[in-house]
């Protein structure tokens, strides 16, 4: 059953707590000393109100009013209200099941595990298996971080979130900031808080006592003050820590296992560089050691494969501060990045887009139009030209819609696919920049679909299809989930319900599993959410996919239709590279710096074993770079084994040894990056492979494969030729 009174033992621990963290600081008023005043104002006023609750609690167990709990099976469970807790409902049907369960979902709701229900509902349970299970494991590990911030150094928290892998939590420490080395002190200080198991107790209370109990914290009292005055806000206490949180929340601390603190960094309270500094701490915690061992193994590999190490090791791309944000991409990464954009672009020949070029620079009117003025602006470049703003484009999408809206456009036209590489500038913090995966200059495999409201599926169906085709060329997989209409929704239900259904319909002929995300679509438009999956099984978001019934309003679209009347066109705006840039950072980790041929930049280096080879290598290269392929010569004087070790390192698909016998025989001994050692063989022979292997964008080397097949042929036509 659920506990009614305040835990005695526990708030004595808590004090304890305080008074050893204020014992421990040297002589002199400290940060943390000064707060003690206000953490045991905060504590005391949290205990007045948990008792509030308790008494809520003891009156329902009185009253012993039953209710009735679904269980995803079907099955009924029975309960009290306001006593019986999604705990209690485990503990009576499995004592595993109880100790695995971190979350219920009541009626769809989050729930604590030991919070009482409160009507008749349906009742689901998450363990650490789950992405619900593990983004509240990792959203109560950052209380327990906030707590070692304030009894380490006084901290004043702000935000504390659970990320895609562990949390972070934000604190102002006026002119002080930390180091990585101060992350041990961190860490051990969440490790003994872990293990003091300390509860997540939870209370409800009003605006004005919420302000009350943050009043030394002007950070939650912005965040309070911002709610409205009749708002119930939750707050949730472990040990002396207290903060504003909607929960849920574990049991206590002593769920937590492994801690590990990853980084501290700087950060801007609301991500504004004009606000307060922060000083940011990433950490991650586990149920298991193993896990947090397999966690520290593949963050390891991954620091390995880290793009911005790799783009600069294979001199690929570098960043300067005279343009922030905007990469200077060298001429092997110039290589890759075009191939990239060549490769999109045999797509939209097969899928019968029509590429576009559209201005850079538009006069403000433009995104007054598309609403981007009013939402958007603080992202965007702006600037006066001859009195009149300006602003540098940061999508596509408002620019196509003049396309569009230039003349009048009959349904014979449609659908009309526009697809765009137009340069696009992002007014990045600078602070949030990061390598490729964040910049204030990039392109996009951007285009968007004018299409009638028939023509929506169809559409669809091939974007998945394209999608499907690009993704397995990279050897990515993905996920999708369809997210539909929100409560704030614009537009006609009827338009909505077709647009959804569409999407719905194109999902399942696709024949791959997706997800429903219930009301997680945008305002002006339903869309299906996709997420790319690394070799290390990281996510991204690149892909996209959007029905848009507002744009065609803002721009007053339409074409004419069969019965020669007006009608809205439905845009669909969709990409699958999404920033070049970005996807350019996630290969390069994917692949781990090992670009497949088709990509490489990096195709063939020749090696000559002496100089008596040398006109032949020239010749040699001459062959190869009029087929097409990225080829040196490697005329260094060093011996021939240092240059094949080189180009391994350097990460040559193929290194081709050339000396006098190769000369002579009008051939090349041919060997892979991974040492791979193939033997002499003719130019005109590696020529045809290495042409096959380009163009079927393979992501291994097909030499040995591909003369092997050759040869069966060719041992097949011999015999039949024998045979007649």
């Amino acid at each position: 059953m659920a506990e009614v009174e305040v835990d005695a033992a526990a708030a004595a621990a808590a004090a304890a707590v305080v008074a050893d963290a204020a014992a421990a600081e040297p002589a002199g008023p400290t940060p943390f000393q000064m707060k003690s005043p206000y953490y045991a104002k905060r504590i005391e006023l949290f205990e007045k109100y948990f008792a509030r609750e308790g008494e809520k609690v003891i009156a329902a167990q009185h009253v012993n009013d039953p209710i009735k709990v679904v269980m995803p099976d079907g099955g009924i469970k029975e309960a009290v209200r306001h006593v019986t807790s999604p705990w209690d409902i485990a503990m009576a049907i499995n004592k595993k099941l109880a100790q695995a369960s971190l979350l219920a979902h009541v009626d769809g709701q989050d729930w604590d595990m030991r919070r009482p229900l409160e009507a008749d509902c349906a009742l689901k349970l998450f363990s650490f298996d789950d992405a619900e299970g593990k983004e509240l494991y990792w959203h109560s590990s950052a209380h327990v971080l906030g707590e070692a911030l304030e009894l380490e150094y006084g901290a004043d928290l702000t935000i504390g979130p659970a990320i895609e892998e562990g949390f972070y939590y934000d604190c102002f420490l006026g002119e002080r900031t930390l180091s990585d080395h101060e992350r041990d002190s961190i860490q051990k200080r969440m490790e003994g808080i872990c293990k003091d198991k300390q509860p997540f107790q939870r209370i409800v209370v009003s605006r004005d006592e919420a302000l009350e109990m943050f009043a030394e914290n002007k950070f939650k009292v912005e965040l309070i003050s911002n709610l409205a005055g009749d708002a119930i806000i939750s707050c949730y206490r472990c040990g002396p820590m207290v903060d504003l949180c909607r929960g849920p929340h574990l049991p206590d601390t002593a769920w937590i296992k492994s801690v590990a603190v990853n980084q501290c960094s700087r950060a801007h309270w609301r991500a504004d560089v004009k606000n307060d500094p922060l000083v940011r701490v990433y950490a991650i915690t586990f149920p298991h050691d193993k896990l947090m061992k397999e966690y520290q193994l593949r963050i390891a590999e991954a620091k390995k494969r880290d793009h911005r190490l790799i783009g600069m090791n294979q001199e690929l791309f570098f960043f300067n501060t005279l343009s922030p944000g905007s990469c200077f991409f060298l001429p092997d990464g110039a290589k890759i990045y075009n191939t990239l954009i060549s490769f999109i672009r045999e797509k939209y020949w097969e899928y019968e887009y029509d590429e576009v070029i559209t201005p850079n620079i538009f006069n403000f009117d433009l995104w007054k139009t598309s609403g981007h003025a009013a939402h958007y602006k603080e992202n965007m470049f702006a600037f006066d030209v001859e009195s009149q703003e300006f602003g540098l484009k940061p999508m596509n999408c408002p620019g196509h819609c003049v396309m569009f809206g230039n003349r009048k456009r009959s349904f014979r036209e449609l659908p009309m696919r526009l697809a765009d590489f137009g340069v696009l500038h992002r007014n990045e913090f600078s602070g949030a920049l990061h390598g490729l995966t964040r910049v204030r200059r990039f392109q996009q495999d951007d285009a968007h679909i004018f299409c009638r409201r028939d023509q929506m599926e169809g559409e669809l169906v091939n974007f998945i299809k394209f999608m499907d085709e690009v993704y397995e060329v990279f050897g990515l997989t993905y996920e999708m989930a369809l997210s539909t209409r929100p409560e704030g929704y614009l537009g006609e239900l009827e338009v909505w319900d077709q647009a959804e259904s569409a999407l719905k319909s194109a999902l399942e002929k696709s024949g791959r599993e997706w997800k429903l995300n219930p009301g997680d679509g945008a305002f002006y438009g339903p869309k299906i959410d996709i997420t790319v999956l690394d070799a290390l099984k990281r996510r991204f978001q690149c892909a996209t996919v959007q029905l848009d019934f507002q744009l065609p309003i803002r721009f007053n679209l339409s074409y004419v239709t069969e019965q020669n009347l007006p009608e809205r066109p439905v845009i669909i705006h969709r990409a699958i590279l999404g920033s070049v840039e970005r996807m350019f950072a996630i290969l390069t980790e994917h692949f781990a710096g090992k670009w497949p041929y088709w990509l490489s930049p990096r195709q063939v280096m020749i090696v000559p074993i002496s100089e008596v080879s040398r006109d032949y290598c020239l010749e040699v290269k001459k062959a190869l770079h009029q087929a097409g392929h990225h080829v040196q010569v490697d005329e260094t004087d060093r011996k021939m084994q240092k240059k094949v070790r080189e180009a391994q390192l350097e990460q040559w698909n193929y290194i081709l040894v050339v000396g006098e016998g190769e000369k002579a025989n009008r051939t090349v001994n041919v060997r892979t990056r991974d040492n791979v050692v193939h033997g002499e063989h003719k130019l005109e022979e590696l020529i045809e492979v290495l042409n096959d292997e380009r163009a079927k964008k393979s992501l291994t080397c097909m030499f040995g494969t591909e003369l092997s097949a050759a040869a069966a042929a060719e041992k097949e036509r011999a015999s039949k030729s024998r045979f007649w």
